[in-house]
């Protein structure tokens, strides 16, 4: 019979896994796994700069889970990697707090991400053109690492994300952060106001400016 290895010995694989190799977002499709695991979000230098976080530091920006698919969560859900699928910073909190962080530097502005029935603001998604500028951001400035859970363990896999979160406290991570930053929270706070401001007669007469960071 096999050993179900403990929390602290997932938690000790898990972090050597996530601060060994990483891949560009461009690359990453030929090595994550369609797996369920954690994966790590690491910004360069200019990340760092840009989200105002001043000097970077070797620690990952943010630490999520996937139950399923590592591929169908992270890649294609949080950077859109699939061209077949539009991105949808509503469905995902990772684009929401960069969209946040960055919502001057690329000329952000929220709006409900269901436009036809506006509704749960804190949802919110990005006016036209922002879902390409934040792509074209995270796909210069991100880089990827993961750990796949390994087949057949019976430890929640939430609770070995808690534990790399308190572990790395990395500052776009909101929940079980010992860390979090309390900027982010309030520019979340006001995109989801923004959003609740919208009007189909403001987005038709206001169009969003084509604004962009230097890669």
């Amino acid at each position: 019979m096999t050993k179900v290895p403990p929390l602290q010995d997932l938690t000790a694989a898990a972090i050597d896994a996530l601060t060994g190799e990483r891949w560009s977002i461009r690359d990453a499709a030929q090595h994550v796994p369609a797996r369920p695991g954690l994966y790590a979000i690491y910004g360069d230098e200019q990340a760092w700069l840009d989200l105002g976080l001043g000097a970077a530091y070797d620690q990952p920006l943010y630490v999520g889970k996937a139950e399923k698919s590592l591929v169908s969560r992270d890649l294609n859900g949080h950077f859109a990697t699939n061209p077949k699928s539009a991105p949808r910073t509503g469905g995902s909190t990772v684009r929401r707090s960069f969209a946040a962080l960055l919502r001057d530097a690329l000329d952000q502005q929220a709006v409900p991400r269901n436009l036809a029935k506006p509704e749960r603001f804190a949802n919110y998604g990005l006016a036209e053109g922002g879902d390409a500028r934040l792509n074209e951001w995270m796909h210069a400035r991100l880089t990827l690492a993961v750990w796949s859970a390994p087949a057949g363990m019976t430890v929640p896999l939430g609770d070995v994300e808690s534990a790399v979160i308190v572990r790395f406290t990395p500052p776009i991570n909101l929940d079980k952060n010992p860390g979090k930053l309390a900027r982010l929270s309030a520019a979340r706070a006001d995109m989801a106001a923004e959003a609740s401001r919208w009007r189909a007669e403001d987005s038709l007469a206001h169009p969003p400016i084509d604004g962009r960071l230097t890669p």
